[in-house]
């Protein structure tokens, strides 16, 4: 799949699940051109001195294409090592700095939401990787960053036209996040109401959050995205069992539409 998506010409896999820089680098060893991130590996489950070390020795293999990216989970997830998750976060990349094979802030990104963390992506890495936003938090997010930051931020699609059966499909996935309150949190910051997390989301958080319909319906949102000052759009298929279902087909079907760099 990772060789395909290279020959398509998408620009980077962003790897979900808190993957390990060895799983990075089983796709580094698959591919010979595409960018291989981690979106995003979690600071509570892997040691700085380790993934410092992996990273120098993944990207002096395959030519500089792993970016590492960073981020504090959830409190659901870490259980009782959840503390103080942004000071955490600041004494993680202090290791990533200090470890005998440092990672240059350069080749480095962090899952960002909240103005703090989206600061700390400024000053102390190459820039962020938001889940779940809209293009509203783009713009605001671009804001803080400043011209020069990455900002590559994820967009859900559902392929297919039939509305209702797309909401459904959305909704279905959608409810798995809504009991995270880092996310609930930040839907706050962008307008929503607790009624718009009952039963796997209203219309309209699933609107915000995600792109419905063709191909070209999904270009057109990807476009609004880019306009409000992204840099890349990480792009992730939702389908009626997206444990299960390997979307080759709407990859394929998107490559032609979406405005891929393929040099």
């Amino acid at each position: 799949m990772a060789a395909e998506l290279d020959e398509l010409g998408y620009g980077t896999i962003w790897l979900g699940g808190n993957p390990s820089p060895d799983e990075a680098g089983l796709l580094l060893d698959a591919t010979p051109r595409i960018t291989i991130a981690t979106g995003i590996l979690s600071i509570w489950d892997h040691e700085a001195p380790y993934v410092a070390e992996r990273h120098t020795a993944l990207n002096a293999a395959h030519d500089g294409r792993f970016l590492l990216g960073l981020g504090v989970s959830h409190s659901a997830l870490a259980g009782e090592r959840y503390r103080r998750p942004y000071t955490a976060m600041k004494e993680y990349l202090t290791a990533l700095d200090s470890a005998p094979t440092p990672v240059p802030t350069s080749e480095r990104v962090l899952a960002a939401l909240g103005p703090k963390m989206l600061e700390l992506s400024r000053d102390r890495a190459a820039g962020a990787h938001p889940y779940l936003v809209t293009p509203e938090h783009t713009s605001e997010a671009r804001d803080i960053l400043g011209k020069d930051a990455v900002l590559a931020p994820e967009l859900k699609v559902v392929l297919d036209t039939d509305q209702a059966r797309a909401r459904d499909v959305a909704r279905g996935y959608l409810g798995r996040y809504l009991a995270l309150p880092n996310y609930t949190n930040n839907f706050r910051r962008l307008g929503f109401e607790d009624s718009d997390f009952v039963d796997g989301g209203s219309d309209r958080l699933l609107s915000a959050m995600y792109a419905f319909g063709d191909a070209e319906a999904i270009r057109a949102r990807v476009d609004e995205f880019l306009t409000a000052g992204a840099d890349h759009v990480a792009i992730q298929v939702v389908t009626a069992d997206p444990m299960k279902d390997i979307p080759r087909e709407q990859w394929r079907t998107l490559a032609q539409a979406l405005p891929l760099d393929k040099g």
